[in-house]
Parts: structure tokens; C-alpha cells; sequence
């Protein structure tokens, strides 16, 4: 939300600084996460000032231009080559001296430096109206009134102010604070408990509101009661449609609001002023003359104000005709067929107050984040309406011409009254943490409007008023005294008492970091996917067990992710569009699913496509990613927290080509392989894709309970013997490594397969070779060959008899 300075300053008399308002605002709950200076007009002026031209004739060396001698204060005048034919001698003009920046029609800035035109010196420039951005004529220069004298600062002649807006982080809970005039109030209840400020809140005048010409209003009829509890309107005739006055398009344009007429303008600025949003209907295109507030059948087409036809749910209030005919989605987005044109001259004007709930699902639904239905979705004030109306038509009558020609229709079916809030005085120092005495809460409860009554010397009853739509308990009012009493003033003790917990180590958090940053030094991204993802990536049987979304503002995702694959396969394809083929990605996260009972998984994902490895002129190329790519990773991250002692099996997860499964029993620790085509397809990838999942909770659990082992390295030298083994296609490489650790673990500390040979015509059908090489090292005593032959006899016999492996020699 924006805030003017300025605008502000139209209620409250403040003399401090930006900065200390800042603060202050801050203090009270009304965050401000920026302050932009803004001028009316863009660079302020800087630079130009009158000039009085002393001197004029034709330039020397060009028919089109004049040589002028201008006085702008200084001991000396300047001279300046003008273009412009109606230039003459004894005028008042704009100059924009040297270094002085303009804009053109772009935007674009640009600098007036010191040169020549055609032989002759220009000391600056005598400007037209749009070359300083405050009209937009061309055809000559800007001659300025006689009695204007020399050197006078132009920014002081036209009034130009700065304006400082605050952008207010307004939180869903802060409904009065909708408004300039809301924040003056809470500025100034914070200003007279802490600074003790005597002024007073200048609320808009409409004392002078009256009914000039009492015709018949237009009917109203709320037809319901739960979406619209008050409706309020007026009639206006004799509407001359014209420019709002120069000072409320100054004010609008500050805080974003781009200025269109004096009947919308008057609007936008009762809404930002008051916090009641209006809106403006030309009363001929009210037919039966009446106002039907109502909802409508699902599928109803509505043309919008933005001339986009759409489809109505059976929950969006609507502002009709006596002939159930739409003119406006209620407190949202105005139709294109109801409202105010250059031909209008007679309107009515609408003041209402609907449930913030209705109003909330209507504007997401739709997808429309009006100003209108960010203030009414948090709670407005139904007991402003009347008095936003009044407003709103003296205006009108002030800078449109409008005449007042109906009492003000009122349809309030059950008057919405402040809340009563039981308050213990015990319960206001117990939460605030410091002692108030009775006479500062009330003090603090005043200043904020709210009404007190005495119950006893422990309670009282608050008033709240009915712009506070989130305060409804005792603590809420708690909150609301704290906010003005300053949270900086509750002491903080100079000793602080606290139990001692104690974890375990490592922390679920530690292990993930671990892993987080093990895969970052490593090359992978992180990636965050959706939560929710389109059913139509699975079967329907799959579907059964799916948790389904009613998602009304995008209804392609309609469900949970029930898996950790399709989410992460949409992200590899948006990289792969961008032109990003070779991606190492990881995610943390969870997935869903439903059926008899909620189950929610936490996960670990990798997704590797691509180049398995940068290549350059001092690194060959290391090939495509395949399986043992993302094994590498798989397996590295288990090392990296020490987690070991698992089974390997193959995958049965048909999403897979090929892939295998690391588990614990029944408890699958990971799965990961290359992904079917068919699957990669469904999110429109065409790489080969090699993707993993980790089930965190065993990961974690595992990895809490692993111990760190440490011992110092051997002093004594290492030895490797290679081996070259024919084996049965089905025979896997850790069926190598098992056995080896059952033969020796102390002295064998390495074993790596350097090569695999497959020739069914020197090996045979259904055969390949393993060569592996094994490292031996002890860490007491050098080894003797005697001693590293026993060994490699004990793995022939093994492999032979539990392999049926043939050495080759």
C-alpha cells in the first residue's frame, strides 16, 4: 500500500522527518519497506528558471533560428540559439541552463551542455511546454507573465512539491489502515501517548452536504443479505465529465493511480482517502430503475470493464438491474456496459459494504486484485458508507457541477454495532510484560477511538470500533494497546532464564545442510516444485489414491503431487526451453498421498541430463550422463554422512528403464535409474533424464545414528594386484565387492573395476570380463608378497565357487 507524505499532511499536522515517520509508522505495525521521492513533474523543474530575453535577431548562418541575449539573474546574460518562431524580444521565457536534465517523450533523460549551432555559442535552452513535461505543446516556446522576475527558480513559479511515499507492507489483519486517513489516525494515537502531541485529526468536512433537488431515488433491494449488509447510494445530475483538479491528479499519480476523470478520479480519491471503495454508474443504463444485490447462475457471462467477457461463478455477488441484468462484480470490477462515459451526465453513486469472505473468493477466482477488493476482502467499515458518499458528492458538486438530486437510499437490514470486549487489566500486564497503570490503557484505548465502560477495579468493557474488523477477543485489544504503547519500551531483563534442551547429533537439519552443500560444491541447483500438479500425468487407477484439490484459480491443478517425478521433470523442461541442457538439479520436499488416510512423504530428488562434466581445453570431454552418473551421486551422498550397511536390489518402479533400489529390508532408503521416454515425455523432454529419490525419513533416521570413525593414514606403503575374472552376464559388481569384504576387510582398502570386456566369439554367449584391481595396505608393518598372495587365492577360490568365475589369464 502507498502512502503520500503530502496527502497525509491534508489530516494530521506533522513537522518531523521522513525518516522518524518512518520509524513510527513502522512501530505501530504498518511496516515500511521503502520511501520514493516523487515529483508532479518528472525531474522537478531542476535547473530551469525564468529568463527575460534582452536581445533577439536572426542568427547569422540560418534562416530558421534566432541568436537571443537572455538575463536569468546572473551578472552576465547568456546567449542561446532558439528555433522556436514566436521568440521575440522582451519576453519571459524557460531556460534550462547548462547541465540541466529533460526527458523527452520517452522518458529517456538528457543533458544541456554548452555548444554551437551553426557557428554561434548556446548557453542553454529556451524551452516549450513539453520539453518540461508540464503540457504538451510544441509549435512555440512558453512566454511567461511580465512581472516574473529574472533568475526566479521555475519549480517555484509553477509550485512544483515534493512528495515522499511510504510503501506499507499492510498486513490482511490491519483493515483500518486502508487509508491515508486511517494511517493519520493510528500516527496520531501513537504521537499522543509517546510524544505527547496536542493536535487533532482534520477529519473531511461534509457538513454542507444537502439535497439541492429532491427527486425519486433509485430503488434498492438486497436480495442477499450475508454478501452485501449495506448498501448506500445517491443520485447526481448535471455531470459535466471533465479533468479532476490539478492538485487530486497530483495526489493520485503519487501513490500509482493514473488520473482519467473527475468522476473516477473523486472515487479513487474517497477510496484511498477514506477507505470506502465507490463506484459510479450512469444512471440511464440502470433499467427499472432499481439496484438488485444478488447472485447470479453459475456460467452467467459478464462483460468486464476491460472488455473481457467472463464466466460467472454461483458465489460472486453482483450489482444488478431492476431487470436482473448485470452491471458490476460487487466490490470487485465494474462492467463495460454501466459505467460513466464522456456522455454521462446523470449517475449513481454506490456505497456499500460486502462480506469480506464472498468478496475475497470472488477476487481470486477471477484473477482481479482491484484496489476495491484489497480493502474490502480485509474488512471495510460499514459504518462509513454514508459519510464516504457525503463526501464523494460534495466533491462532485465542487469540480464536476453536479447537482444532488436524491436523498441517500440506505438498505442496512441489521445494523452492524461495535463489538464488546471484556478486558482484565491483570491480563494487559501479564501479556505486555511490563506494568500499565489503568488510566494509560485508557489513555491508549481513546486514543484509538475505543469507548470504555467500567465494570469493576479489575475489567472493563472496550468499544471497538467497526473500521477493526480483525479485533474480536481480549488479546486483540492487548495488541492494539501494545502497538501504541511501542513495543521498544517493554524492558528487556537483564537476565534472561531459559531450560537447557539437548539434541542429539546431527540434527534432521544438519544432515540435510550436509547433504545440501556436498551437492552444491558438487555442480547440482536447488529447485523448489509445485505442490500441486495436473491429474492428467496419471491413470486413473493411480488417481484413486491422489488427494484432490478444489483449485478454483487454476483448475488444471487439481491435485497434491502424489510423487517427487512429474513436479521436477516440468523444471528440467523449462531449463532445456531456456537453452540450459545440462542440469544437475535437486529438491527437498514433500509429496501426498490420500485414500483411506493422509500420508505425507519428505523427500530428496536429483535429476541429471546433459554432459556429465564440463569440458575445456585442459579437460576432456567426459561423455553423456547414463546410470552410473547419477549412482555416482547417489552413492556419494550416502558416504558423505557416513550411511552404510544397506541392501542393493533391482527397481521395480516402472518408471524406470533400468534403475535399482537401495533399502534396509522393507524400508527403501532410494531408488534411482534412467526414466522411460514415455514419461519424460509427459512433461515435454526429450533428453535422457537420470533421476533419483531419497526417502528422508529413513535417510535421516540412518544417518543420526551412524558413527563418524576416524584413524590416521598408514605410514607403510600400498600394493595392488589386478584381477580379470569371466562371468555370467547377471553377476553385478557389489556381488565382487561382498565377497571380498567376507574374505579380508583389514588389508584390502580399495577395490575398483577398471575395465568390462564383452565377446561372446573369446568369451561366450551370455559372458563378460571384469578386471578389478585391488589395494592392499597395512597399517603396522609393510606387506610381504607372501602374505598378499594367501589373500588373492582365498578370493580366486570364492569367486570360482560362489561366481563360477574363470581368471583369466
Amino acid at each position: 500500500m502507498n502512502i503520500s507524505l503530502n496527502w497525509l499532511k491534508r489530516y494530521i499536522d506533522i513537522d518531523m522527518s521522513v525518516d522518524r515517520i518512518s520509524e513510527i509508522l513502522t512501530d505501530i505495525g504498518l511496516e515500511v519497506e521503502g520511501v520514493t521521492k516523487v515529483e508532479s513533474i518528472k525531474g522537478g523543474l531542476e535547473g530551469i528558471v525564468v529568463g527575460h530575453v534582452v536581445e533577439c535577431r536572426q542568427h547569422p548562418n540560418a534562416d530558421k533560428l534566432s541568436l537571443t541575449k537572455v538575463n536569468i539573474g546572473s551578472e552576465d546574460f547568456i546567449q542561446v540559439v532558439c528555433g522556436a518562431p514566436n521568440v521575440a524580444q522582451g519576453q519571459n521565457v524557460l531556460v534550462a541552463t547548462i547541465g540541466t536534465t529533460l526527458y523527452n517523450k520517452e522518458g529517456e533523460p538528457w543533458k544541456i551542455k554548452k555548444g554551437k549551432i551553426r557557428g554561434e555559442v548556446s548557453e542553454g535552452m529556451i524551452c516549450a511546454e513539453d520539453e518540461v513535461g508540464i503540457g504538451n505543446i510544441h509549435d512555440g516556446i512558453m512566454v511567461l507573465d511580465e512581472s516574473v522576475a529574472p533568475g526566479t527558480l521555475a519549480k517555484e513559479y509553477f509550485n512544483i512539491e515534493d512528495d515522499y511515499v511510504f510503501d506499507i507492507g499492510l498486513t490482511p489483519n490491519r483493515s483500518d489502515a486502508t487509508s491515508h486517513l486511517g494511517v493519520a489516525k493510528d500516527l496520531a494515537a501513537y504521537l499522543k501517548i509517546n510524544e505527547d502531541w496536542e493536535g487533532t485529526i482534520k477529519d473531511p468536512d461534509v457538513s454542507e452536504f444537502h439535497v439541492e433537488i429532491d427527486k425519486a431515488s433509485l430503488k434498492v433491494k438486497i436480495e442477499n443479505v450475508e454478501a452485501c449488509p449495506r448498501y448506500t447510494g445517491i443520485s447526481l445530475s448535471n455531470i459535466q465529465i471533465g479533468s479532476s483538479p490539478e492538485w487530486m491528479q497530483n495526489l493520485l499519480k503519487s501513490i500509482g493511480v493514473r488520473p482519467i476523470n473527475n468522476v473516477v478520479d473523486i472515487t479513487n480519491f474517497v477510496l484511498h482517502e477514506l477507505g470506502q471503495p465507490l463506484h459510479a454508474f450512469d444512471a440511464a443504463k440502470i433499467g427499472g430503475s432499481e439496484i438488485r444485490v444478488k447472485t447470479l447462475a453459475k456460467g452467467t457471462l459478464f462483460m468486464c470493464l476491460d472488455e473481457q467477457e467472463r464466466k460467472l461463478h454461483n458465489q460472486d455477488l453482483m450489482i444488478c438491474d431492476g431487470h436482473d441484468k448485470p452491471m458490476c462484480i460487487a466490490g470487485v470490477f465494474g462492467g463495460l456496459n454501466s459505467g460513466v462515459t464522456d456522455s454521462t451526465s446523470n449517475i449513481f453513486l454506490e456505497s456499500a459494504h460486502f462480506n469480506a469472505g464472498f468478496i475475497r473468493r470472488t477476487s481470486t477466482k477471477h484473477l482481479l486484485r482491484t484496489d476495491a477488493a484489497k480493502i474490502f476482502e480485509k474488512g471495510s467499515d460499514p459504518n462509513i458508507t454514508k459519510y464516504a458518499l457525503k463526501r464523494a458528492a460534495l466533491l462532485l458538486k465542487k469540480y464536476a457541477g453536479a447537482t444532488i438530486t436524491s436523498q441517500i437510499v440506505d438498505d442496512y437490514p441489521v445494523e452492524i454495532k461495535p463489538k464488546e470486549i471484556h478486558l482484565k487489566y491483570a491480563h494487559v500486564n501479564r501479556l505486555i510484560g511490563t506494568f500499565l497503570g489503568k488510566e494509560e490503557v485508557h489513555e491508549i484505548l481513546r486514543s484509538m477511538d475505543m469507548e470504555i465502560s467500567p465494570v469493576d477495579d479489575e475489567n472493563i468493557i472496550v468499544r471497538v470500533p467497526t473500521n477493526k474488523a480483525d479485533v474480536l477477543r481480549e488479546v486483540d485489544v492487548i495488541e492494539e494497546i501494545l502497538r501504541i504503547y511501542g513495543f521498544n519500551k517493554v524492558p528487556i531483563p537483564s537476565l534472561l532464564k531459559a531450560p537447557l534442551n539437548f539434541q542429539n547429533y546431527p540434527t534432521k537439519n544438519q544432515i540435510k545442510e550436509t547433504i545440501a552443500d556436498y551437492l552444491a560444491h558438487n555442480g547440482f541447483n536447488e529447485m523448489m516444485g509445485m505442490s500441486l500438479v495436473e491429474s492428467k500425468h496419471y491413470s486413473d487407477v493411480e488417481k484413486e489414491s491422489f488427494v484432490q484439490i478444489n483449485n478454483t484459480s487454476n483448475v488444471h491443478l487439481d491435485v497434491m503431487r502424489p510423487d517427487a517425478l512429474i513436479s521436477g521433470l516440468q523444471s528440467v523442461a523449462h531449463n532445456i526451453n531456456h537453452q540450459q541442457v545440462n542440469l544437475r538439479l535437486f529438491e527437498y520436499g514433500r509429496y501426498y498421498l490420500g485414500g483411506e488416510s493422509f500420508k505425507e512423504t519428505e523427500f530428496l530428488s536429483l535429476f541429471v541430463t546433459g554432459d556429465a562434466g564440463i569440458s575445456s581445453w585442459n579437460n576432456a570431454e567426459e561423455g553423456k550422463s547414463d546410470f552410473f552418473t547419477i549412482k555416482k551421486w547417489v552413492t556419494g551422498i550416502l558416504n558423505r554422512i557416513n550411511l552404510s550397511g544397506f541392501q542393493i536390489a533391482e527397481s521395480e518402479n516402472a518408471n524406470f528403464d533400468y534403475g535399482q533400489k537401495f533399502h534396509r529390508g522393507p524400508s527403501v532408503l532410494v531408488e534411482f535409474g534412467k526414466l522411460k521416454k514415455s514419461v519424460c515425455k509427459k512433461a515435454e523432454v526429450s533428453a535422457d533424464v537420470f533421476y533419483a529419490c531419497f526417502n528422508l525419513k529413513p535417510i535421516i533416521k540412518g544417518a543420526a545414528k551412524a558413527k563418524l570413525t576416524s584413524k590416521p593414514i598408514s605410514k607403510y606403503p600400498s600394493t595392488s594386484r589386478d584381477l580379470a575374472l569371466v562371468l555370467e552376464e547377471s553377476v553385478k559388481f557389489e556381488q565382487i565387492v561382498a565377497i571380498t569384504m567376507k574374505v579380508e576387510k583389514k588389508l584390502i582398502t580399495d577395490i575398483s573395476l577398471f575395465d568390462i570386456y564383452k565377446n561372446a566369439e573369446h568369451l561366450g554367449e551370455g559372458k563378460k570380463s571384469y578386471a578389478i584391481k585391488f589395494t592392499f595396505q597395512d597399517f603396522v608393518k609393510t606387506l610381504k608378497d607372501k602374505e598378499i598372495d594367501k589373500v588373492m587365492t582365498q578370493l580366486i577360490n570364492n569367486f570360482e565357487q560362489k561366481l563360477a568365475a574363470v581368471i583369466r589369464s
